[in-house]
């Protein structure tokens, strides 16, 4: 009882429901231009063509790296004077409610266009949010706390989404799409009331207080080459970039191989969707407890290397066929690595940025470590699996991820992990 308080009580602290509640507000715009919209756009009877056209929202998501240093530049008249961080969670978050309100009122049949840019709108602000978000919740939290702070952070974004989509489904059943979307802007205040209440972050650094061309300049390039400068950061880049291949390619082809191997609806709903979550959020809550007990090195390769097993395991359901057990085994050992990987990686990410330029930082480094997964699985996964077949396919996926773990166990033996670390990561 004593070991399970323990291990339960850092998530009580006031840093890590901050970070829970802020996570609830930056799941649910997504939500709006996810799911919830293409619902919204079938029913209304949109072609299937059209629709596609909304993935230009998410494009905000990919982007928001070169804007996101005039969240740590710009300081607001009037609101201002609440702190960086909180004014900007309010600017944020109003601007977000704004959009959503906006994208509520648009009517799909009358104007596609129209729908559009609402939804682009809604990605924009979204965006914003987020990058206001990722900043007060590593600024909110001490180094010893940014495992479960992520953990933290992680549910709140998973809750925030699912429980935004559920409600705008229940209210639209009801009362029409225009007051499903009225109700779920509600769900910015979370992170805008956790600002007003918790305080500016007691970790955050002001930026120079200089003004000029000069001063924009070192505002936009001083995150990337503070950055760049540091012993060892082209090699943590290049795992940025790369730890994420496999495990990237892995995922985006799961729904595949299980039509390829006769599963029903049902069963994919039962293992995919009710066993993998489950597994997601206890293996969330696993790397919580286990960074604060291991520290950030260990459990970042303790982390890679389960990420890495957990596509061997689609290997062996390939080879095996059809098989419920073998399914729920590999589902579920993939989203408790998935879970863990994501828990104890963010935190490695967040204790890199420097506490000066912590949205620029973190924006480009959670961008790089995206982008080149996505490009390769967009453009090369259906025509290696066509080539070689699902088992050689995911075995495959089992050794691009090597490189991820082999260059990190290089940094670690270099003393590199600790020397580019930014002072987001070190007791100041």
């Amino acid at each position: 009882m004593n070991r399970a308080w323990a291990a339960l009580r850092p998530y009580l602290d006031k840093e890590p429901l901050a970070a829970f509640c802020v996570g609830v507000s930056s799941g649910f715009p997504y939500a709006m231009i996810g799911a919830t919209l293409t619902t919204r756009l079938a029913q209304d009877g949109i072609d299937k063509r059209t629709v596609t056209a909304f993935t230009l929202a998410f494009l905000a998501y990919n982007l928001k790296v070169f804007w996101a240093w005039i969240v740590d530049g710009v300081r607001l008249p009037l609101l201002g004077r609440l702190g960086q961080r909180v004014s900007w969670l309010l600017l944020s978050g109003s601007a977000v409610i704004g959009a959503v309100v906006n994208l509520a009122l648009v009517d799909p049949t009358a104007s596609i266009q129209a729908t559009v840019l609402a939804a682009v709108l809604v990605g924009v602000t979204g965006a914003t949010f987020d990058i206001v978000i990722d900043a007060y919740r590593i600024e909110t939290l001490r180094p010893d706390q940014l495992g479960v702070g992520s953990g933290m952070s992680q549910y709140g974004w998973r809750i925030g989404a699912a429980a935004a989509g559920a409600l705008a489904l229940v209210v639209a059943g009801r009362h029409g799409w225009t007051a499903a979307y009225l109700a779920c802007a509600a769900f910015a205040l979370p992170a805008m009331l956790t600002g007003l209440i918790v305080g500016e972050p007691a970790r955050h650094v002001v930026a120079s207080g200089q003004r000029g061309l000069t001063a924009v300049w070192n505002s936009i390039s001083g995150p990337f080459t503070e950055f760049l400068r540091r012993n060892g950061a082209w090699l943590v880049l290049l795992f940025v970039l790369v730890h994420k291949i496999g495990d990237t390619l892995a995922n985006l082809t799961l729904r595949l191989l299980f039509d390829e191997l006769g599963y029903s609806n049902d069963e994919i709903a039962l293992y995919d969707v009710g066993v993998g979550f489950w597994a997601f959020l206890a293996g969330i809550f696993i790397g919580g407890v286990l960074y604060a007990r291991l520290g950030l090195k260990r459990s970042v390769l303790v982390a890679l290397v389960l990420m890495c097993v957990s596509n061997l395991s689609f290997a062996a359901l390939a080879a095996a066929g059809h098989s419920n057990p073998g399914l729920a085994a590999a589902i579920g050992f993939e989203n408790l690595a998935s879970g863990f990987g994501g828990v104890v990686v963010v935190a490695y990410f967040s204790a890199l940025c420097n506490l000066r330029f912590t949205a620029a930082q973190y924006a480009l480094i959670s961008a790089a470590a995206s982008v080149l997964g996505r490009v390769l699985t967009g453009t090369t996964a259906g025509a290696l699996i066509e080539a070689m077949g699902y088992v050689n396919f995911y075995l495959l996926t089992t050794v691009l991820a090597l490189p991820g773990i082999l260059l990190f166990a290089y940094l670690l033996r270099q003393g590199l992990v600790d020397r580019a670390l930014g002072t987001a990561g070190r007791d100041t």
